[in-house]
């Protein structure tokens, strides 16, 4: 594997980890009374667990994101 491909290969998991954030975030605000119904099928939390579990899951998936396909991006295009 060559560091262009490995570049190339970190440039599009990073597009496609913020793609998915922004429709989780975009689910959240737009249609929460859906994505609440929804959850509460399964398990039972109030409105204030739920936004507290989703807020708290999607800060973690940005860091995840960012530590682990943003930086090592930047650092390859950094060194070349």
């Amino acid at each position: 594997m060559t560091i262009e491909l490995l570049k190339e290969f970190l440039g599009w998991c990073t597009v496609i980890n913020i793609g998915i954030l922004l429709y989780w975030f975009l689910m959240i605000i737009y249609a929460h009374d859906f994505v609440y119904k929804f959850h509460t099928r399964w398990f039972k939390l109030s409105v204030e667990k739920f936004d507290a579990i989703h807020y708290s899951s999607m800060a973690y998936f940005k860091l995840t994101v960012f530590i682990f396909n943003l930086v090592p991006y930047l650092v390859l295009y950094i060194m070349s």
